[in-house]
């Protein structure tokens, strides 16, 4: 197994530059911010992001904890890949990945420097510093579920790739961590309630709204809601409007992730 390192101060966009660079070495698998990732899918580890300060993130980014370390190292050994990329905020902090992973000696060392000018280093701190901007390189739909509550945004980057020169689209997905300078926020089950039976009288067909409640779980929300519909309208075709009208607005305003709306058409109403 050949092991690569791409190295740069926190901020400086590594995370952003993660699959350009793996693909133009020709290396599958990833290492960053305490997950193994392959191509646009997440294989094991837990998100340094998730963590709710910085020095629980940099503990969880350096494989600290045993069962972390053990799941990766599991991973590594089942996937058997032929090279890896460790992304790093210093030789250091590569070293003690590697000797945490069981994984060999560091072959090639890239400093994001010689993949990034001045001016995208620059704009990428700024980003971080400014707006509390991490990049973690997999699709949104991928950590959706592991990220509910925090603000997330799809990031979709076009590239030329390949002696074709085709065009080829990546998406990675903006985090900001509860470790950042916008601090911990939290959202009352209320505010989810009173967003979800809004959403719901806005449908042509509901009359009124009975009850709502909210389940929170880690992973995202279950709403639960009873409705009087109208007489005259198709009752799925009512309750499917508002389960989309519900569903679309918590994600915008909110950023929870919504696993289920139960909807039930307790009354009729002429």
């Amino acid at each position: 197994m050949k092991v690569y390192a791409l190295v740069g101060q926190s901020g400086t966009g590594k995370s952003y530059k993660a699959h350009t660079l793996a693909s133009e070495k020709g290396i599958e698998y990833i290492i960053d911010d305490g997950l193994f990732i392959k191509g646009n899918k997440i294989l094991a580890g837990i998100s340094a992001k998730k963590e709710s300060t910085r020095v629980a993130a940099v503990r969880r980014a350096l494989f600290i904890h045993p069962e972390h370390a053990r799941e990766v190292r599991e991973a590594i050994r089942q996937y058997k890949p032929d090279s890896i990329l460790i992304l790093g905020t210093s030789i250091r902090m590569i070293d003690r990945i590697v000797f945490r992973l069981g994984l060999p000696p560091v072959q090639e060392i890239i400093r994001i420097e010689d993949i990034s000018t001045g001016g995208e280093i620059r704009m990428a701190q700024r980003s971080r510093h400014e707006q509390g901007k991490h990049v973690i390189p997999v699709p949104t739909f991928e950590i959706r579920k592991d990220f509910s509550g925090y603000f997330i945004d799809p990031l979709k980057i076009f590239r030329i790739a390949g002696k074709g020169k085709r065009i080829e689209a990546l998406e990675k997905t903006v985090v900001r961590p509860t470790y950042s300078y916008m601090g911990r926020f939290y959202i009352a089950d209320t505010v989810i309630e009173a967003i979800a039976a809004y959403n719901a009288l806005k449908v042509e067909g509901v009359c009124r709204v009975l009850s709502t409640s909210v389940k929170s779980r880690d992973d995202g929300l279950f709403i639960f809601m009873d409705v009087a519909v109208r007489f005259g309208f198709r009752i799925h075709d009512v309750l499917e409007a508002v389960q989309s009208n519900i569903a679309k607005d918590v994600d915008r305003l909110t950023g929870m992730n919504v696993i289920q709306i139960n909807l039930t058409a307790r009354s009729l109403v002429l």
